[in-house]
């Protein structure tokens, strides 16, 4: 899938108050491009804790934000990026229960769930890269013919 994309924000994430603006951030980037309550809910419970990974296992990093516009489709592109440590073991760090601690215990494997696309890049000496995709569902097809 080809998407068009809008222009990305960059946000640092370096300490507990970036935390917070990352969040709103992206609250308001959903609502803008139509996400409903629940979905935008699912979208910042993700963030917090890809961000709060990034922060807290990765030495800190940014978030870039992407608006995503695909036909009549809108979305959010979000990677949280850091050039930490890296990740040892992707694989067990993406089975369910797996926790280093610190975030909502949800771990890779919960944020995953919450999105629609997910991908996670890492190796270790070399950071970790977490970019999650959304897409508003619910979105209207065209209507074709008489009412």
């Amino acid at each position: 899938m080809h998407a068009r994309t809008a222009s990305t924000s960059r946000l640092p994430i370096t300490s507990d108050a970036d935390l917070a603006w990352v969040r709103q951030h992206v609250r308001q980037a959903a609502a803008e491009a139509g996400f409903n309550l629940v979905q935008q809910t699912k979208l910042v419970t993700a963030t917090s804790e890809l961000a709060r990974n990034t922060l807290v296992h990765g030495g800190g990093g940014h978030m870039e934000a992407t608006p995503l516009r695909e036909g009549v489709a809108r979305g959010l592109r979000l990677s949280f990026v850091d050039s930490g440590p890296g990740i040892r073991d992707p694989e067990q760090a993406m089975t369910d229960g797996y926790s280093t601690g610190g975030g909502l215990g949800m771990g890779l494997s919960g944020a995953k769930r919450l999105v629609q696309e997910f991908t996670l890049e890492s190796s270790p000496g070399h950071g970790t890269t977490v970019t999650i995709t959304d897409w508003v569902s619910g979105v209207p097809s065209p209507r074709t013919g008489a009412p």
